[in-house]
């Protein structure tokens, strides 16, 4: 018997492998394929007609019964941890007001930042506990979760806090994020500077210090901080060696994508108005494109990102829910895969890739996730579907069967 073989754990037998090894270009089929997962890693990968000879007896064996095998899926952008909603901006919403009418008159982010700083720890983690189960019962096995919603430190460190506790209850990778640069609270509203101040002087160094962020963003915008005021952000991240990230040009061209650029952003997200220079910084530095449909359809903009723009120059495309209670208050990430094709015009190919390999990217973590490869992580989607196109085809009949985190199924 192959020596190899006898390590094996875990067995995928009759199983069609949509690998994403190609970042979008293909699924990287392998037809009637095998997998071997040793310690929750990925150890052999290939045809079956190619298995070595291995003990049957000595390891666990899941016949796929001819389903498709995909990586655990990856939602690389969003907001679950808040206090409140905002069901009566979407009514204002639908009766005429714009999304800046509403922030501009102290709705919007602001009034989420008064219900959570309201909201306790333990009311917060219940409510978020609801929204990222919702995601894995559609087979998310990581997440990016910001906070954004405090806007002064301690309410901060309770949503990063909150982030933490759901990772250790749930079998979900959490990459956690400082979005303190989110909104001008109340008390800086005539005093943008001086709230950056507080961000990059008290709140970084904090959070830095207890080791709560894997990443810092800013809301690069006219209805947020400057181009300037982003940099300040980005160095005071930089100083305390945490990788960033940019909400940018989702309402106008600030250039905030190119500035993210500059200081090797993992991603720049939404992006509507992204610019050919954007692109170009976008593709010299590696970034990520994360786009965002379920805000684009819930605040019904008209303006597409240049998503051939992007294909040309070869910029990664990743897509995430965004879930929000403000801009995009959902929480599946089958229906961001459907409308990254009907809205964005992706293929279901790039859909694909836009929540396993490419997400990965957008976080940072693809030396681990995000494909299906020997040495990674054994996070493991197993759908009922006749070809993977179906994953985008349809959505409200899920097709999971079962979900494996590190090799352990967890559904």
């Amino acid at each position: 018997m192959n020596q190899l073989a006898n390590t094996w754990q875990q067995l995928f037998v009759n199983v069609n492998i949509a690998t994403m090894t190609q970042g979008g270009t293909s699924y990287a089929v392998i037809e009637d394929g095998a997998i071997a997962v040793s310690d929750g890693k990925i150890v052999w990968l290939g045809n079956k007609q190619n298995l070595p000879e291995y003990d049957a007896c000595q390891l666990t064996i899941i016949d796929g019964q001819g389903k498709w095998l995909t990586p655990g899926l990856i939602d690389c952008h969003t907001h679950i941890v808040y206090g409140g909603h905002r069901a009566k901006e979407f009514e204002m919403r639908l009766q005429g007001a714009s999304y800046e009418d509403i922030a501009n008159n102290g709705g919007g982010i602001v009034s989420t930042v008064k219900a959570t700083r309201a909201a306790s720890e333990d009311e917060l983690y219940v409510s978020a506990y609801q929204r990222l189960s919702a995601l894995h019962k559609e087979g998310v096995t990581s997440i990016e979760i910001k906070s954004g919603y405090g806007l002064d430190l301690d309410t901060e460190i309770k949503m990063l806090k909150v982030a933490n506790r759901l990772s250790e209850n749930l079998p979900v990778t959490v990459s956690k994020t400082f979005l303190g640069a989110h909104a001008l609270p109340l008390e800086y509203k005539d005093d943008a500077d001086g709230y950056i101040t507080l961000v990059t002087e008290q709140m970084i160094p904090e959070i830095a210090r207890q080791n709560l962020a894997d990443a810092v963003d800013v809301f690069c915008e006219g209805i947020g901080f400057s181009y300037a005021q982003t940099e300040r952000v980005f160095q005071a991240a930089k100083a305390h060696n945490i990788r960033v990230k940019v909400h940018a040009e989702q309402l106008s061209d600030l250039g905030g994508t190119e500035l993210a650029a500059k200081y090797n952003a993992l991603s720049s997200d939404h992006l509507e108005f992204l610019s050919t220079a954007g692109v170009n910084a976008m593709q010299s530095s590696g970034m990520v494109a994360v786009l965002l449909p379920g805000a684009f359809y819930f605040l019904r903009e008209t303006k597409l990102p240049p998503i051939d723009l992007l294909r040309e120059n070869n910029v990664r495309i990743a897509i995430a829910t965004d879930a929000n209670p403000g801009s995009s208050p959902i929480n599946s990430i089958q229906l961001m895969l459907n409308m990254a094709c009907t809205l964005f015009r992706l293929t279901p190919t790039e859909a694909l890739a836009g929540v396993t390999c490419n997400a990965a990217r957008a976080l940072g973590i693809d030396d681990k996730v995000g494909e299906l490869s020997v040495g990674m992580d054994a996070d493991i989607a197993l759908w009922d579907i006749e070809q993977p196109a179906q994953l985008c085809y349809q959505f409200g009949v899920n097709p999971l069967v079962a979900l494996y985190k590190q090799g352990k199924k967890v559904i």
